[in-house]
């Protein structure tokens, strides 16, 4: 039987997040930006979705004159992941 897919982690930018994330930890959302080529504002929107999940913390402050916004994975962030991967071997499993 196929296994439900984290409705959250499955779409390709909120992904592509998580994987970033789970590579580096943390990192700033000008490089998140750049490195997804998203636009900010659906960008804002993906984060906020993955924050309201409890998979990163988004902390917001100014450096200088400049505002920072720092994206971080959570365990729950961290564990997801970690599940829709095993979900997703799954599914090639059951194709073998």
């Amino acid at each position: 039987m196929y296994q439900k897919l984290d409705p959250i982690l499955h779409s390709q930018l909120r992904l592509a997040v998580i994987s970033l994330l789970i590579s580096v930890g943390e990192v700033e959302f000008v490089v998140i930006k750049e490195k997804t080529n998203a636009t900010a504002g659906n960008l804002s929107v993906q984060l906020d979705k993955l924050a309201n999940a409890g998979y990163i913390t988004i902390r917001k402050f100014f450096k200088g004159k400049k505002p920072k916004t720092i994206c971080k994975i959570t365990k729950k962030g961290i564990q997801a992941f970690e599940d829709y991967v095993k979900d997703l071997q799954h599914y090639i499993d059951v194709k073998k």
